[in-house]
């Protein structure tokens, strides 16, 4: 097994990729709105990757937050709150804005659970900034870390009642971030001692199963590599301070934030400390020299990963999907 979370291009799995997949094992997949037909097509393929892997508990991923980030979109699936409209909840109701996104989450899980994803890139722990870029933005649970870490773990635990492993990010912080990595590296100038706001609800939820890295120079700690390429913020601040032991993966190689050619990003995200590589595109060439730059994967990173599943071993989720949005809705009617 290979230390690669990987996407692929379509909704079924071609002929090039069963015969790479097959050679290179990822360690699990990523699925994206190209993947994502109808309910289906998306067992049928979670089904096939599951077989090819030969491992019924292999990550397959999505990135299914709701709001502006939802890969199982209409008229197929139905639209999901973004955090924002949670953290206005918790402004007049924060025992109810908790239920609201544990039930949120669990609904979640429900859909994903019926077409074989088990793992959802959700939920972020950045605290929003005014002055952060709005790739983070509505997304965000909010400018204060209690309530972000609040409504973080509440997710976390929705998802795994129904059986989905929540993926917490972009750690160690993307709020104050005034770029968007997608397009270019940002640069997190704030001190050490502000840092620790940001710091606040990884620490909190630092027994999550699964972190996400940011693509975030902080000058405060390595002012010359991003987090996802830095032994330094990945050693001393991620698991050191913050004292995170799950399993960590970069964020997506393809991102702009990143330089250099696929198989040197690969490398350098695992050197620096992440268990594994995360590679979205789906493209042939990139994934070919992203396997490249990788062995196996170690023994470490191998027990955070089975750790992280044996989270959702034996989940039965119980509630009807239709209750849990009712639940939601009736609570979210409050704010």
């Amino acid at each position: 097994m290979t230390p690669l979370f990987l996407g692929l291009a379509g909704p079924t799995l071609s002929a090039d990729e069963r015969a790479f997949f097959t050679r290179v094992d990822p360690a699990g997949y990523i699925l994206f709105r190209r993947n994502s037909v109808d309910r289906a097509q998306m067992k049928a393929l979670t089904d096939d990757l599951r077989a090819l892997s030969g491992r019924a508990d292999v990550p397959i991923l999505i990135d299914q937050e709701g709001g502006r980030v939802a890969r199982m979109a209409p008229p197929e699936w139905p639209v999901f709150p973004n955090g924002e409209a949670f953290d206005r909840l918790y402004d007049v109701a924060p025992m109810s804005a908790i239920e609201a996104a544990r039930a949120n989450a669990q609904a979640i899980a429900a859909m994903l659970v019926e077409v074989g994803v088990n793992v959802d890139c959700l939920p972020l722990l950045d605290v929003r900034d005014p002055e952060g870029h709005d790739i983070i933005g509505d997304r965000a649970f909010g400018a204060e870390p209690m309530r972000v870490a609040a409504l973080g773990r509440a997710t976390i635990e929705g998802l795994r009642a129904g059986g989905v492993v929540g993926v917490v990010k972009h750690i160690p912080g993307h709020g104050r971030a005034a770029a968007d990595s997608h397009v270019e590296l940002p640069v997190v100038t704030a001190d050490a001692a502000a840092l620790e706001r940001d710091l606040a609800p990884f620490i909190t939820l630092a027994d999550a199963p699964m972190a996400m890295t940011a693509h975030v120079v902080y000058p405060a700690w390595d002012a010359s590599e991003c987090a996802s390429l830095s032994a330094t913020v990945i050693g001393d601040v991620i698991r050191g301070r913050i004292g995170f032991d799950g399993l960590l993966m970069s964020d997506d190689l393809g991102m702009h934030a990143l330089s250099g050619d696929f198989t040197t990003r690969a490398r350098g995200v695992l050197a620096a400390g992440c268990d594994i590589a995360l590679h979205c595109s789906g493209d042939m060439a990139e994934m070919v020299a992203v396997a490249a730059g990788v062995g196996e994967i170690g023994s470490e990173a191998r027990a955070r990963l089975d750790r992280a599943m044996a989270t959702i071993a034996g989940a039965a989720p119980a509630t009807p999907f239709a209750d849990l949005v009712a639940k939601r809705d009736a609570l979210l009617a409050y704010a």
